[in-house]
């Protein structure tokens, strides 16, 4: 109550400015840093899982040929593969600048909901399903043409006038 018979309202600074908050960011920080360490390993993992599902796909008989369903199992895994890459680049980010970019966490769930559209078996699915696949990809690149507008008009602001 002290606080406001003063008329002083502490910032955010001061917030993080206190030993208990510093700590606890702290504490979080170590925990993305581990994060990043496994997803590392889960991309090597998805690297060898890629090699695996090509070698068996190319193995069986007839050897060395493709079916439509044997692609679309590869593009699924080197999809999930680049997937991880762009969580680990949401990671490292957080790290690097304290602060999650909006635009590489919708070019990653963009890049999710791509995935899921290569290799959907329409066959398999609801109409309803394909619209509302393709209504959230249309709403995720507009979002991400949004943020990347925005940050050009911000950048362009910035500059000084020669």
């Amino acid at each position: 109550m002290k606080d406001n018979e003063t008329g002083f309202k502490p910032t955010q600074q001061d917030v993080f400015d206190e030993p208990l908050v510093r700590r606890l960011r702290a504490s979080i920080r170590h925990a993305a840093r581990v994060l990043a360490v496994l997803m590392v390993m889960v991309i090597w993992w998805g690297v060898a899982d890629v090699v695996y599902v090509l070698y068996s796909r190319v193995s069986k008989h007839p050897y060395y040929l493709l079916e439509i369903s044997d692609i679309l199992a590869v593009f699924g895994a080197f999809m999930a593969v680049l997937i991880a890459i762009e969580v680990f680049v949401n990671i490292v980010s957080y790290l690097q600048e304290d602060a999650l970019h909006i635009d590489i966490v919708l070019a990653t769930a963009y890049m999710a909901v791509l995935r899921k559209i290569i290799i959907l078996d329409y066959k398999e699915v609801s109409p309803d399903y394909v619209y509302a696949t393709a209504a959230l990809a249309l709403a995720l690149a507009i979002g991400y043409w949004l943020t990347k507008t925005s940050h050009r008009e911000r950048a362009s602001n910035l500059k000084p006038n020669s």
